[in-house]
């Protein structure tokens, strides 16, 4: 079986739900999840600087993560296991701002998701799980930063139950600001 690559917009201007390509037989499979000249041909310009890969516990959450400044644009697929992956419009021109939109990502669909700068980004371990982000910025500690994952102002819908309603959070993570401090301090990213 073949699956060609395939994009499709949401409703965040930008965000991008990318089927990647791959070809399975009685031998496995071969993927190939980001092409730049493919991607260009889509209207989509992501020049990759670094891949980070993230290895996670059935019930982490990796909260609602950005750069304040030099913003990462970024590929995120799960290769391995099942996340609830969610992306938070924080562009003030948006007419989507502060709104989310949530996907499931698996190892075995090879959906990823292109996520513009100006948008935070997280997810909930539904399953042991390998994630790849692929940016086409590169990460500066300086410039990192978040929003709470169960902030009442964004009102993620995470799934809980399907881990028991047994979370893990990091110590940076449980203390990440609110969505009305990031508000106040910044007013919401331009878009680019």
């Amino acid at each position: 079986m073949t699956r060609k690559f395939s994009f499709t917009t949401t409703e965040i201007p930008g965000l991008t739900l990318i089927q990647a390509f791959c070809a399975e037989d009685e031998r496995g499979y071969f993927l190939k999840d980001y092409s730049r000249e493919l991607f260009e041909q889509n209207g989509i310009s992501h020049d990759l600087q670094e891949v980070f890969y993230t290895r996670s516990h059935k019930g982490v959450i990796r909260a609602l993560h950005f750069q304040r400044e030099k913003q990462q644009p970024k590929l995120v697929r799960c290769i391995v296991g099942r996340i609830y992956d969610v992306v938070v419009d924080l562009r003030m021109d948006s007419p989507m701002f502060q709104k989310w939109l949530a996907f499931e990502l698996d190892g075995e669909t090879h959906q990823e998701l292109l996520i513009p700068a100006g948008c935070a980004h997280g997810y909930l371990v539904l399953e042991p799980s390998i994630v790849s982000y692929k940016c086409s910025e590169r990460f500066y500690a300086e410039y990192d930063d978040g929003i709470r994952w169960n902030d009442p102002e964004i009102g993620v819908e995470w799934p809980l139950e399907r881990v028991g309603n047994r979370i893990i959070l990091s110590e940076k993570d449980q203390n990440l600001q609110s969505f009305r401090q990031f508000a106040e301090r910044y007013g919401g990213f331009p878009s680019n």
